[in-house]
């Protein structure tokens, strides 16, 4: 009957044999890392790219993005609710001050001011008759008016006639008390009748300035339809380029809507945008670079919007050359924006081999070889990068990607 083994002599062996896999490994890792300093990495002159350290100025710079756009555009829209008749000019075409670009329908607008014309005769027709009313109400109330004086002129003489009587005792208290009454009443007759007078004289006033205000208002809106039937005749306002119109014959529009655009393609702006996390680091008149092409323009910040639209932060560049043969309309371009600016430093032309850190390696060229060196960076753009420390001016330095050489302190350079 065999005998188990002891669960203590188990372990050693395991423990023994992890001990030799481990010297093992240890032993491959050391040898590589001495084989790895006796044969340096070699590189082909070609792989790579270089600049030279040089002295300058450096701008640092934000990145943006820019659409050019012309610095004056018109956009012409429809006076009237209308229709497309006629296009006359077509996108891209030169036009001068008063030119026709397109005709509107304008038949219905048209209709609308005819209507206004009898609205208007009406209203002066109402005015007028009413204008003879208060004439002849006059006329009338100043007739019974003299009427109601000449009444009471004889009332007065009835009374005085009544009290000689009485006096020589050929009348009665009464008469006199009768003709006294016939006086009363016939100045209350009087008095109301000029309170008439004045009623009726405000009244009709009142009715005429209410008729000529609805005339005044309706003149107005013939004199404003007449504005727009007169826009309707779509014509340049000033010399320029169309660059769209409203091509769709027969299509609805209604007013307001635009029909045209003009612009002025021998100057330009350029619309900018940029995150708005960046916000509080561009302000009015910065300078700022465009890059079109390779080739560069220069200008400042004009305007910037005070609105946030999608984490977006719109703005205007003024550019300090409108009219450079490298701009289009409606060019996407970069913009950098310069918030820093140092001279006389020492930089490289940037590259992949710069990852922004302030303290990071690169390789400097000596005597076909490349070496690593620790090195400080600054300020940079998309142009150059600031070198602190770590690289000398007429020095050479690879600015293309050496990821893959990181921990390589030495690469022998192959033509």
């Amino acid at each position: 009957m065999d005998k188990p083994i002891e669960q203590s002599v188990l372990l050693k062996k395991k423990r023994r044999k992890i001990a030799v896999i481990v010297t093992i490994v240890l032993a491959l890792t050391a040898s590589l890392v001495l084989l790895r300093g006796y044969i340096k990495p070699s590189i082909k002159r070609s792989s790579f790219t270089t600049a030279i350290a040089e002295t300058g100025d450096i701008e640092n710079t934000l990145d943006a993005m820019g659409e050019v756009l012309p610095e004056f555009e018109e956009v012409l829209v429809s006076p009237i609710n209308a229709a497309v008749r006629e296009v006359q000019m077509d996108a891209g075409m030169k036009i001068r001050s008063g030119q026709s670009i397109l005709t509107l329908d304008k038949s219905a607008a048209q209709t609308e001011y005819e209507k206004l014309s009898f609205q208007i005769e009406s209203k002066e027709n109402e005015i007028r008759k009413l204008k003879l009313d208060l004439d002849k109400s006059f006329y009338d109330i100043n007739s019974n008016n003299k009427i109601k004086e000449l009444r009471i002129s004889n009332f007065k003489d009835a009374v005085s006639s009544a009290q000689r009587l009485y006096k020589a005792g050929g009348g009665t208290r009464e008469d006199i008390e009768a003709a006294e009454l016939d006086l009363k009443v016939a100045i209350l007759e009087k008095q109301q009748l000029e309170n008439e007078i004045k009623s009726k004289q405000q009244t009709m006033k009142i009715e005429i300035r209410e008729a000529e205000i609805a005339l005044a208002i309706h003149r107005s809106d013939q004199l404003a339809l007449k504005r727009k039937l007169d826009l309707a005749n779509v014509t340049a306002t000033r010399d320029g380029v169309i660059t769209w119109v409203n091509k769709n014959i027969g299509a609805s529009v209604s007013e307001g809507d635009p029909l045209a655009r003009i612009a002025n393609l021998s100057s330009y702006k350029v619309a900018g945008s940029i995150s708005d996390a960046q916000l509080g680091s561009i302000r009015l008149n910065m300078p700022a670079i465009i890059r079109i092409n390779q080739q560069q323009l220069r200008g400042i910040v004009s305007n910037i919007s005070p609105s946030v639209k999608n984490a977006i932060v719109s703005f205007d560049v003024q550019l300090d050359e409108k009219n450079s043969k490298l701009l289009r309309p409606n060019m996407k371009v970069d913009v950098f924006l310069v918030t820093e600016k140092r001279n006389g430093v020492v930089r490289v032309a940037n590259g992949a081999a710069f990852k922004g850190a302030d303290s990071q390696y690169a390789f400097v060229l000596s005597n076909g070889r490349a070496l690593r060196r620790e090195i400080k960076t600054g300020m940079s753009n998309f142009d150059f990068i600031e070198i602190v420390s770590g690289i000398n001016p007429g020095e050479e330095v690879i600015n293309s990607d050496m990821e893959k050489f990181e921990y390589t302190g030495e690469i022998t350079i192959q033509d």
